[in-house]
């Protein structure tokens, strides 16, 4: 009775265990798609940066290179089974709850930072996974065997563990280094200037580039593969200069034929093959932190099933050599392209990176922060130092090479790329290198951590961190890497704590981490959306092409209008929300002050680039386009400090706006939205408009104003309105009095603007001042 009641306790475990194998094989394709939508970063920046081929292009080649290289991650898979931890001291139901401990925490965090545009480590978030799950099921089993004689050090491979992290932590510091001497070098050869130089020496630059990339990618990962035999492996290694000779000699030859007999720019051609080969070593390397869980899930739960006790018996069997089926592989890889070609999260993690390495200063992401001051600051003084200690003849050498092309070289080009070619390769090479050669040496380094430091080590050689910039770039690298140990951080206790709930609480504990990871990714995406609505809605702001002086002009205006109009529609929110002191309305209308801020900026640059066409055309009347500068940033401060003390006001949970008081600013409220309003429709227009009308409407806030402050003043003496509500009452009418008067200004600087002589008197007379 007793082995009948084991044995449907047995056959209830195993039917668990058919469960927990086939949701490990959903997660799979779940974690493809988050894997690859923050790994595309790593092979697409370069190629899209440079704008090296029509994006179409670099999609097809960076596909069939994730293609061809998930064929030689076969190597990589035993990290999943045996890198981490030891099998053979694990039981299958013990390692299926690590495994889906893994998957679950995986999939929530790589969607996070995908939502967020942060590209983080795969390798490091399954790496700790791993760690984390482990330790959990290690710490449950010392607790039920105290006498078997075990510590947590011998459950645990700390040793491969640790080598690892070493790996990755020495792999940020090469990538930099190698990323900034190679690149370097490369423009002290070349200059920005590089076409010219290209056709003297080019060809034997371009043919050591190619051998670069060709080397690492098929001598040194050649051992991964699934479908070369030991023999062919072993004679590559065997042959590797002549192999390396071979392919310097023929990629020199045929790099100089384009560049003599067709013009071609190598640099293009290098780009694509080296975007192949990225695409293919991260498919070779990362593979496994996508797909290497749930196989070796897989193979535990075939190796249990076929002997005598399933559920006992220890996975030693893992510890060995096992061979991955070509065709899984591919089917992965199949995955990986679908997921690369239609994901928009991928396309805002590659945007980051490309974001910080661009060579000009523009809009930046991030702000800066007290450590990027004190870093840019340290430099500054370290290149300051060297410069007085180094001959002036040497500096100067260098300084003339190293200066960047001028603004009006791009004159008439319709999408100025962030970087050029020459970094672009330079990336390309030297980060498929580095990623290769760790695959060759079975090392799961990031493909994230290298590639992103060598495009910032590349950047900072090209002097593309200038003083203009510095700050706010150094901010977003140190976002980044700081993500990377949150990385760490997060996948450790999550995969800690998931390991825990499945073991304590069985199949209802699975269903309830599903249902929150679900939850989570549901919210994500709406964030996600959210973040992608107003990045579009700022990019409408931008003025690509600057041509005919009065269509930019025109645009310039069209854009105000809409600035306008979105801090009228906040700023009659806010009123609101103040008057009924909702704290929720207020925040949000807070978070869109630095947006409005953004699209602001935007407008004043595109207000230089009429500038410089102004110039250029011998035009007269630029101090008015300045004064525009002028009118728009105040506009900014007045509704920022509105929002601003109008939240911290609630927030902090001082007494409301009086009832008189509210009734003022609702009067006041009207009359500033109704001068945003007509001075918005006169911008759309595109027409010579009287000012008299909206004249009028601000002399007559400003006297009601006045007069409200007389008020103000009565209440201040009866001790009805507390010096915290005056301040803020005085505040928010100074401002909407400020804001009316510099929009009217910007009316009159419109109306001058307007190719008609009679522009410049109709806003005569209005006095505003």
């Amino acid at each position: 009775m007793s082995n009948l009641h084991k044995g449907n306790k047995t056959t209830m475990g195993i039917e668990i265990c058919y469960v927990i194998v086939g949701m490990l094989i959903l997660f799979a394709i779940f974690d493809l798609i988050v894997g690859v939508t923050n790994d595309a970063v790593n092979f697409l920046t370069s190629s899209i940066g440079s704008k090296a081929a029509p994006f179409k292009i670099i999609m097809i080649i960076a596909s069939v290179g994730i293609l061809a290289g998930v064929t030689f991650s076969e190597g990589m898979m035993e990290v999943a089974r045996k890198g981490i931890f030891h099998p053979e001291l694990f039981t299958m139901p013990e390692l299926l709850i690590i495994f889906l401990a893994v998957m679950l925490t995986d999939i929530l965090l790589l969607d996070l930072f995908n939502t967020y545009g942060l590209p983080t480590s795969t390798t490091v978030s399954i790496v700790f996974e791993l760690l984390g799950s482990a330790v959990a099921l290690s710490i449950i089993k010392l607790a039920a065997h105290a006498d078997s004689g075990l510590g947590l050090v011998d459950y645990i491979n700390y040793a491969k563990a640790i080598t690892i992290v070493f790996g990755i932590l020495l792999s940020i510091i090469v990538a930099f280094a190698s990323g900034a001497i190679v690149q370097f070098i490369s423009r002290l050869i070349f200059t920005f200037n590089y076409k010219k130089r290209l056709k003297y020496y080019g060809a034997l630059w371009g043919g050591v580039a190619l051998t670069v990339i060709t080397f690492f990618i098929l001598v040194k990962g050649a051992k991964g593969s699934t479908f070369m035999d030991p023999q062919m492996v072993t004679w590559i290694k065997t042959h590797s200069f002549i192999i390396m000779g071979g392919i310097f000699t023929v990629s020199a030859i045929i790099l100089q034929i384009l560049i003599s007999a067709f013009n071609v720019n190598i640099l293009k051609p290098i780009v694509l093959v080296g975007t192949f080969a990225l695409a293919m070593a991260f498919a070779a390397n990362d593979l496994v932190n996508f797909i290497g869980v749930p196989l070796a899930g897989l193979n535990a739960f075939k190796t249990a099933i076929a002997s005598s006790d399933p559920m006992n018996i220890t996975m030693g069997a893992l510890g060995g050599k096992i061979h991955t089926q070509t065709f899984i592989m591919l089917i992965a890889g199949i995955i990986m392209v679908i997921t690369l070609w239609v994901s928009r999260k991928a396309r805002t993690v590659t945007e980051t990176e490309i974001s910080l390495g661009q060579q000009d200063e523009g809009m930046e992401r991030f702000e800066s922060v007290w450590l990027s001051r004190r870093i840019v600051n340290l430099f500054h003084s370290l290149f300051t130092s060297v410069k007085a200690i180094s001959p002036p003849i040497i500096g100067k050498i260098v300084a003339r090479r190293l200066s960047p092309v001028p603004e009006d070289a791009y004159v008439g080009v319709k999408e100025k790329p962030s970087f050029d070619l020459l970094r672009a390769s330079v990336n390309l090479m030297v980060a498929s290198a580095v990623v290769s050669l760790a695959t060759s040496l079975k090392l799961p380094l990031s493909t994230t951590y290298v590639t992103f430091m060598v495009a910032m080590g590349s950047s900072f050689s090209d002097q593309a961190w200038g003083r203009e910039s510095a700050v706010y770039r150094v901010t977003g690298v140190l976002t980044v890497i700081g993500g990377w140990f949150m990385t760490a951080l997060i996948a450790f206790v999550a995969s800690f704590i998931c390991g825990n709930i499945i073991y304590h609480f069985k199949m209802p504990g699975v269903v309830g981490l599903m249902i929150f990871v679900f939850f989570m990714i549901l919210k994500n995406k709406k964030r996600h959306e959210g973040n992608e609505k107003t990045k579009e809605e700022i990019t409408i702001y931008h003025l690509e092409e600057v041509e005919d002086f009065q269509s930019s002009v025109s645009a310039t205006f069209g854009h105000i209008a809409l600035h306008l109009r979105n801090i009228r529609l906040s700023l009659g929110t806010a009123f609101d929300a103040l008057f009924q002191e909702d704290l929720e309305t207020l925040r949000e209308q807070r978070r869109k002050v630095k947006q409005f801020q953004m699209s602001s900026n935007i407008i004043i640059a595109n207000i230089f680039k009429v500038l410089r066409l102004l110039q250029r055309t011998d035009r007269k009347g630029s101090f008015n386009y300045y004064q525009i500068i002028r009118r728009l940033q105040k506009i900014n401060d007045g509704y920022r400090d509105t929002v601003i003390r109008s939240t911290m006001h609630v927030a902090n949970r001082h007494k409301g706006l009086l009832p008189a008081q509210i009734e003022e600013l609702k009067e006041v409220k009207t009359e500033i939205l109704f001068i945003f309003e007509q001075v918005e429709i006169a911008f759309n227009k595109n027409d010579i408009v009287d000012c008299n009308h909206i004249g009028s409407r601000f002399h007559y806030l400003r006297d009601l104003v006045d007069e409200y402050n007389a008020n103000q003043i009565a209440r201040i003496r009866e001790e009805s309105s507390k010096t915290r509500l005056s301040i803020m009452y005085y505040a928010i009418s100074g401002n909407c009095v400020m804001m009316a008067k510099q929009t009217v200004k910007l009316l009159e600087i419109f109306n001058e603007a307007l190719p008609s002589e009679d522009g410049a008197s109709a806003c005569r007379g209005l006095h505003l001042d």
